[in-house]
């Protein structure tokens, strides 16, 4: 499935002085990064992808707009998402992370704001955010990829003299394999397709790539 890169402002980090452990320097162990999309309309969340650096565990909000006639309310779509297996040893601390819509905890449609919620418990680590963050919504899907009328369903004058004997028994036998066989059946019956890359070069080379007997 296709995605779209969405065009976002990050805010500045806001630190919370409640709710966690503090560092022995005093540094709160909760920090807050806010995401607004100022030229894009309400849009489907598709994936956010980001490099962390040091955070334990992620909490994701997110501001939904339901109805023209309702004011936007914020959801929580992820809860303490942990990024860090042991907050006290660096597994974890660098790596790069996405976030698909199918993790989340609510519908990620009608987007308009984010809100990252990072949590660091442990006093070892003096800093601690994420980094390069993008957010993806859903790009335009892609035209289904079909077999052609003419060969899922020949008429009588186009069906080779072979395809009328033998045909396998639709009930036991899928679609896609009779397809193939009414392929190849109706190469086998065509004199022009019998030999397909013969050519000759000063009456030297005779190349048969593929042959059908």
């Amino acid at each position: 499935m296709s995605r779209v890169l969405v065009p976002c402002h990050v805010k500045g980090t806001v630190a919370l002085q409640v709710g966690d452990v503090r560092t022995s320097q005093g540094r709160p162990g909760v920090l807050v990064i806010d995401v607004t999309f100022p030229s894009v309309a309400p849009f489907e969340l598709q994936e956010i992808t980001f490099k962390n650096y040091y955070t334990a565990f992620l909490s994701i909000r997110v501001r939904q707009h339901t109805s023209a006639h309702t004011p936007a309310k914020w959801v929580t779509c992820l809860r303490d998402y942990c990024l860090m297996p042991d907050p006290h040893s660096e597994e974890g601390a660098q790596e790069y992370v996405s976030l698909f819509k199918h993790q989340m905890l609510c519908d990620m449609a009608r987007v308009s704001e984010l809100r990252l919620i990072l949590r660091q418990p442990s006093p070892l680590w003096l800093s601690f955010t994420v980094e390069e963050l993008q957010i993806y919504q859903q790009g335009p899907k892609s035209p289904s990829m079909t077999f052609p009328k003419w060969l899922s369903h020949p008429v009588p004058c186009e069906q080779p003299a072979l395809l009328c004997e033998g045909l396998p028994d639709p009930s036991r036998v899928s679609s896609e394999v009779q397809q193939m066989w009414a392929l190849t059946e109706m190469i086998r019956a065509s004199h022009t397709s019998a030999r397909i890359g013969r050519f000759d070069v000063d009456g030297c080379y005779d190349l048969n790539l593929l042959s059908y007997t």
